[in-house]
C-alpha cells in the first residue's frame, strides 16, 4: 500500500473520531467514507458484525478491520493510530488544565457546590425507578437518598454515606 493511502485512512479516522463520539453515529459516518472507496457494501456490513461479536471497544475493532481490509497491518496501524489520537490529545489536554487549576480555590467550591446537585439527583433517580411499583419500595428508597443526602450535608464522610446507603439499600430492597 501506498505511503499516500496510508495518510488517507488516517486522516479518515481522525475526522470520524474528531466528528462523533464513537458508536453508532461512527459506524454511519465510516460508512459514507468507506463503501465505495476502500471497501464493498458487504465486506462493511461483515465488519460491523464481527466487531460487535468480539469483547472490547467496537470502533477500534472496526477501524482495524477497515484498515487491514484496505491497506493488510500497516493499514490496521493508521487506521488505529487515527482512532486513538484525537481522544488522547482531548485527556492529556484536560489533565494539563486539571493539574493547573488543581490548587485553585474556587474549583474546590465549584466541586462543593457540585455535591448536593448531585444528591439531589439520586434522590430523583430513586423516584424515577421506583415510581411504577407502589408506595412501600418507593418510599424506602427514597428515604434512603434523603438520608443520604442529609448525611452529606452533615458532613459525614462520603464513602461512609455511600456505603451506608448501598446497604440499607441491598437489605430494605430485596
Amino acid at each position: 500500500m501506498a505511503y499516500s493511502e496510508l495518510v488517507r485512512l488516517f486522516w479518515m479516522f481522525i475526522k470520524i473520531n474528531l466528528l462523533t463520539t464513537s458508536g453508532p453515529a461512527s459506524v454511519g459516518l465510516l460508512y459514507k467514507e468507506a463503501v465505495g472507496t476502500m471497501l464493498t457494501e458487504s465486506e462493511f456490513i461483515e465488519a460491523v458484525g464481527f466487531s460487535s461479536v468480539l469483547p472490547g471497544s467496537d470502533a477500534l475493532q472496526l477501524a482495524m478491520f477497515v484498515g487491514h481490509a484496505a491497506g493488510g497491518i500497516p493499514g490496521a496501524v493508521a487506521a488505529l493510530l487515527g482512532s486513538i489520537l484525537p481522544p488522547t490529545v482531548l485527556i492529556l489536554a484536560v489533565i494539563s488544565v486539571l493539574q493547573r487549576l488543581r490548587g485553585e480555590a474556587w474549583v474546590g467550591n465549584f466541586v462543593q457546590g457540585l455535591a448536593p446537585a448531585v444528591a439531589v439527583l439520586m434522590v430523583l433517580v430513586a423516584w424515577n425507578v421506583f415510581r411504577g411499583e407502589g408506595g412501600g419500595r418507593l418510599g424506602i428508597s427514597i428515604g434512603i437518598a434523603a438520608a443520604s443526602l442529609i448525611a452529606y450535608l452533615l458532613n459525614f464522610p462520603s464513602p461512609l454515606v455511600l456505603v451506608v446507603a448501598g446497604l440499607a439499600g441491598v437489605v430494605l430492597l430485596r
